[in-house]
């Protein structure tokens, strides 16, 4: 797919600052429009037509006030060294694309590859333990080998840790943050989110002046676990972010990892009873997870494609690489699929049946799969 125009790149922001429109609602107007450019030039009766387009939101639109807005912004991007990048841009991460709730532009600094073959999200309470610091220390220093890119939040606690630690071990990490990039929240972390551009960055889905505020918290979390084939909660209390981010984690069908903790300890609750519920793997160490993952030091995973180019949209990016070897191979076997894709075997099951369920494939005798 090719590259936006400035126009429609413009146009595009210009719906993101429209009142009332979401992110839902601008993929329906394109949809619907053609383009974004489309939209502006659409009239009343045209606007008005479309499903789930009311009133104010017809009325926003033709007033064409936000255009101005975007064409600001675009600028100010220019002038910042800033990256857009929008959904059907070539430069939009991949993991994210085909998620239903994907934001419709990123904005982001730095020096990072969003498509990496490994992505690991660490994320935890901001009020970490020694215990927790230095698990979470321990876990940067063994990822070092596999070439992974981390993911977090730029928060206080299990968060700044995990990019300090990075930074330490020259590892590539990027900070998905709740607020704009003029905006370091919190405002302690300024040096090390600068530090962070060298060999990393920072990602947000907000305007570049935007301020935090409690709603794009977990706007923020779920981009945190789009981003990450896997989640690594260190500590957490019964309630609080990381448990919102396993949660898109696990609809996105991501694998999630918690550090247990001890027994009685508030700020491992979170995670026992993740643990103890099943919804996620209990973490040991990361050569034990890069085994159930199918890793291999230094990045050389033989055999496997990192990202498989699909034509199999509305699907998440598990299914689509199931739905893309079935498609390349024919049909395969459990172990093999399995084996092939990089996946649990109780994570794989679960998949196939979604796939079952929605007519895709059709299971074989022998334990084998294939399209329908």
């Amino acid at each position: 797919m090719s590259e936006l125009t400035e126009v429609e790149k413009i146009c595009t922001l210009a719906l993101i600052h429209t009142p009332g429109v979401g992110s839902v609602t601008i993929r329906q107007l394109i949809s619907y429009c053609g383009g974004a450019e489309e939209v502006f030039q659409a009239d009343y009766r045209k606007l008005i037509h479309i499903p789930g387009i009311g009133e104010k939101v017809v009325r926003a639109i033709l007033s064409k006030e936000s255009v101005g807005m975007a064409e600001k912004e675009f600028v100010s991007c220019s002038n910042t060294d800033t990256s857009l990048h929008f959904f059907t841009d070539p430069t939009y991460p991949a993991r994210l694309k085909p998620l239903y709730d994907s934001p419709i532009v990123l904005y982001s600094r730095g020096n990072f590859d969003f498509n990496m073959a490994r992505t690991v999200g660490i994320v935890g309470t901001r009020q970490i333990s020694d215990y927790g610091k230095s698990v979470t220390e321990t876990i940067i220093k063994e990822l070092e080998p596999y070439h992974a890119l981390v993911v977090s939040g730029l928060a206080f606690g299990v968060d700044i840790t995990a990019h300090r630690a990075c930074l330490k071990h020259n590892m590539p990490t990027v900070g998905v943050m709740a607020s704009g990039l003029n905006v370091i929240y919190p405002s302690v972390h300024k040096k090390a989110a600068s530090e962070m551009l060298g060999n990393g960055g920072l990602v947000t889905e907000n305007a570049l002046d935007t301020k935090p505020d409690f709603m794009r918290f977990p706007a923020r979390n779920r981009i945190i676990a789009g981003l990450s084939d896997i989640t690594i909660v260190v500590e957490s209390a019964r309630k609080g972010g990381s448990l919102i981010t396993v949660e898109f984690a696990q609809n996105y069908h991501r694998d999630v990892y918690a550090v247990p903790g001890m027994l009685g300890s508030v700020h491992s609750e979170g995670c026992n009873f993740l643990i103890r519920d099943n919804k996620a793997s209990i973490f040991t160490s990361v050569a034990d997870m890069a085994v159930a993952m199918g890793w291999e030091q230094n990045g050389k995973d033989p055999e496997r494609p990192v990202q498989m180019e699909t034509s199999f949209e509305g699907f998440t990016q598990d299914e689509g690489q199931i739905l893309a070897l079935l498609k390349q191979k024919g049909n395969m076997q459990l172990d093999e699929l399995a084996w092939q894709a990089g996946m649990h075997l109780n994570k794989l099951a679960a998949l196939l049946l979604n796939l079952e369920f929605q007519g895709m494939i059709r299971s074989l005798p022998g334990k084998k799969y294939g399209l329908i």
